[in-house]
């Protein structure tokens, strides 16, 4: 974008001052939510980040979904290749019960057969304080706690309320403080839910405020079915960021609506850097009409090399793990980078 370009050398007022001078219709195309950036203050747009964390979700959120099987061995093999990409969070597994998620029930042993890095953490979902016991049971060293911005969703994808849930959560993170494991936190449908469309900035700030005061030292905002655009991003940011430090944020989007990229351009300018993505955009979410899925890693990493920000992550050795998933799966890959790299 013509914007980010020259946001990333002048200061907000600059920038401002020099949009002030086009018609509405033109700053549509030159940046992203213009009606929010002409009446925010400067500390909402900021300068992009110089280092955005990637934290890998495709092992967990990616494959959680799949109807066939995936042998415990392909998992296995998968992360270990992820380990040797460069990235330092790769979520690798979920201990939730079988008769929720079968796909996620070698979760022990998926733990267990990794090859662990000294520098790569792999963080695990448990939902509930019996999982957090069988994580640590098998070696688990940083775990995640799944909530919900929606009453509906939160009842369809966790049988509870947000308060239940929240009570749930708490037992989980006193154990996990005791155990001295970090706890992260997730919030789904940030930007809309499949079952009660819009969701208020104001309730998504209300459940991020809530995790982050039980404990949780990062909270990542999913925008569940996709369905966010660059306008809503900046929108929900701004109502959470007046209320949260910013650094405390991580951003899960879904390329549904093909608005991935955007919304998370649209973060990086409003402080946030770090970027939950799946290696070949594996996941979705089952309750939203054609997901499809998670943003990819290799787009993500492209773009961020495009734009100067490091991430530390060998985009060939991410291609390479998306190849082999795919393979295992028998699927065409969801990244646009790794198919046009093989065209």
């Amino acid at each position: 974008m013509l914007y980010a370009s020259f946001e990333r050398k002048h200061s907000t007022e600059d920038v401002l001052s020099c949009l002030s001078v086009f018609p509405k219709s033109i700053v549509k195309w030159l940046c992203p939510a213009p009606s929010l950036l002409f009446n925010l203050q400067g500390p909402d747009v900021r300068s992009f980040p110089d280092f955005v964390k990637i934290v890998e979700v495709g092992p967990r959120d990616g494959l959680q979904n799949e109807k066939e099987m995936v042998p415990t061995e392909v998992k296995i093999q998968l992360i270990d290749m992820l380990s040797q990409t460069g990235l330092s969070v790769i979520e690798a597994t979920s201990f939730v019960s079988s008769k929720w998620v079968a796909q996620m029930a070698d979760h022990t042993e998926v733990l267990k057969g990794i090859n662990k890095l000294p520098h790569v953490r792999y963080p695990v979902l448990t939902p509930n304080l019996q999982g957090f016991q069988t994580a640590v049971e098998a070696g688990a060293t940083d775990v995640a706690v799944f909530g919900s911005a929606s009453e509906t969703f939160s009842k369809r994808n966790i049988n509870c309320s947000i308060e239940e849930s929240m009570q749930r959560f708490e037992r989980v993170i006193s154990a996990a403080k005791q155990a001295g494991i970090p706890v992260r936190g997730y919030v789904s449908c940030a930007l809309g839910c499949p079952f009660e469309g819009a969701v208020q900035p104001t309730q998504v700030t209300k459940v991020v405020k809530r995790l982050l005061e039980l404990g949780c030292y990062e909270v990542s905002l999913g925008d569940t079915t996709g369905v966010g655009t660059a306008g809503s991003m900046a929108a929900m940011l701004h109502a959470v960021t007046a209320e949260v430090p910013v650094h405390t944020l991580a951003v899960h989007c879904h390329d549904t609506y093909g608005q991935a990229l955007a919304n998370i351009l649209t973060a990086l300018q409003m402080g946030v850097s770090v970027v939950d993505s799946s290696v070949a955009g594996l996941g979705g979410c089952p309750y939203a009409k054609g997901a499809s899925g998670n943003v990819s890693t290799e787009d993500v990493v492209y773009m961020l090399q495009g734009m100067g920000i490091e991430t530390g992550v060998d985009l060939s050795k991410v291609i390479e793990a998306g190849e082999f998933i795919c393979r295992a799966l028998n699927r065409p890959t969801n990244s646009k980078v790794a198919r046009a790299t093989k065209a």
